[in-house]
């Protein structure tokens, strides 16, 4: 092949180029002190001073290469070591990549320790990520703070501590993928008015009052998904009447999905629900939860609460607050066994049913066991409309279905359950609290003609 003049120099200009850029990048600044890391296709935090080894706060030169990395459009690389840093800012595309388990960045008490607002396209990968007891400031939600941000991800990260939550969202869309988060003083993951969020597939456990907060600061669609997640070991150190201590709790909060997570022992709820409409519970997995285990209240039109199963809770399922506009819903396919009647605090609260459900809802093929108060309660004083009760199995309980008879109460259908070893009756009416007839399985039910009540049988 000919090389003419003007093909030489081209070539000489390339390689000049290319033998800048393995020497060092130049700087905002003008300081030649960036290299890429070989073979990486990233930047080596260690050519901007920033030392794995070294105990004083480093957080000014991890920015320096932080800002580097996201001008450049180029992840920056963090080798295994122990890192003191705060007050971490990021810009578009900043990416961070560590090695998971071995880099580890360690809050050294300043303002807050990482942030993110009005950027896009921002990659947290490999990090652990700790708060070391420090505290944050007070304007400060979380360890990994981000705001009005489009395209995150956070990925195979470990965060631990803090005493807000571990990651805070608002008005962020990405995902938050296969990582473990712990020990945080209020949620693990706080989410508020989401744009496209998708929480997956990350280790939860023993934070002090939440696991995962999906919230909306006014009523509305936000179409999160939450799947496949574990959590555990969740308390309510803040106190409440159920604002605190559940796995996932869903506020205002439209379109949601809730779908195959393991979810145990909560000092609350594994799923609770209010005021977030068209959401879908399904396919968990639930034990040892300290109240009602899944939980649809006030305020929501439509839910779907399918396939899950929940093994020891105060109460398994409750689709309630038609008062305040708790409707329309399916409860179905649903294994519910070993109610305890006892609340997270110790006492009694009548609890002990297995679902309870108030209006436009239908409660068909589930699996009830060990129910002390009763298996379906269908109604609560003058709050039942238009509810279906249609082929379930309800196996020692003290009720198999008590259903509403007070004033007002509305209408019902009862048909073709099979219930078995029940204390106090098969199928009774109530009037609040209290019950006011006999078993209504095979009795004339004219004296109540918006029931309808049959085929059941009874053992």
């Amino acid at each position: 092949m000919t090389i003419d003049r003007r093909s030489f120099l081209s070539m000489g200009t390339a390689l000049a180029g290319l033998a800048a850029v393995s020497a060092g990048l130049v700087t905002e600044n003008g300081a030649a002190n960036a290299a890429i890391s070989p073979g990486s296709g990233a930047l080596d935090v260690t050519q901007y001073g920033v030392d794995p080894g070294y105990s004083g706060d480093q957080g000014s030169d991890l920015q320096i290469a932080v800002d580097d990395s996201a001008r450049l459009g180029m992840p920056l690389f963090l080798p295994p070591g122990r890192y003191m840093v705060s007050n971490i800012m990021l810009k578009d595309n900043a990416a961070i990549i560590g090695v998971p388990g071995q880099t580890r960045l360690i809050f050294s008490g300043g303002t807050f320790m990482m942030r993110a607002s009005g950027v896009r396209r921002i990659t947290l990968e490999g990090l652990s990520i700790g708060a070391a007891g420090n505290k944050l400031a007070d304007d400060v939600k979380g360890l990994v703070d981000f705001t009005d941000c489009a395209d995150v991800a956070i990925e195979n990260c470990t965060i631990v501590g803090g005493t807000r939550n571990g990651i805070a969202f608002e008005k962020v869309s990405g995902k938050i993928r296969d990582c473990e988060i712990s020990h945080a003083g209020q949620a693990g993951i706080y989410s508020i008015d989401a744009r496209g969020l998708e929480i997956s597939s990350n280790y939860v456990h023993d934070c002090l009052n939440n696991g995962l907060l999906v919230w909306r600061s006014s009523t509305g669609e936000d179409a999160s998904i939450v799947t496949n997640n574990r959590i555990t070991n969740i308390g309510a150190a803040d106190g409440g009447t159920g604002q605190n201590g559940n796995g996932v709790n869903i506020f205002r909060a439209g379109s949601v999905q809730v779908i195959n997570n393991r979810i145990s022992d909560c000092s609350y709820s594994a799923v609770r629900v209010n005021a977030g409409s068209n959401c879908q519970i399904m396919g968990n997995s639930c034990a040892r939860l300290g109240e009602v285990a899944l939980y649809a209240e006030f305020g929501f039109e439509g839910a779907i609460v399918s396939n899950n199963i929940v093994d020891t809770a105060a109460a398994g399922i409750s689709i309630s607050n038609f008062s305040e506009g708790g409707r329309l819903a399916v409860c179905s396919g649903n294994i519910l066994r070993n109610l305890t009647n006892i609340v997270s605090n110790g006492t009694s609260d009548r609890r002990g049913f297995g679902i309870g459900v108030e209006a436009d809802t239908v409660v068909n093929a589930n699996v009830i066991e060990n129910a002390p108060n009763a298996g379906i309660s269908l109604g609560w004083g003058p709050y039942l409309r238009d509810v279906t009760a249609t082929g379930n199995i309800i196996r020692d309980a003290g009720i198999g279905i008590v259903i509403s008879v007070a004033p007002g109460a509305g209408s019902a259908i009862i048909s073709d359950n099979m219930i078995s070893n029940v204390l106090e009756g098969a199928i009774l009416g109530a009037e609040w609290r209290e019950v006011v007839t006999g078993d209504l399985a095979d009795a004339d039910t004219s004296g109540y003609p918006q029931l309808t009540i049959e085929r059941n049988h009874t053992t």
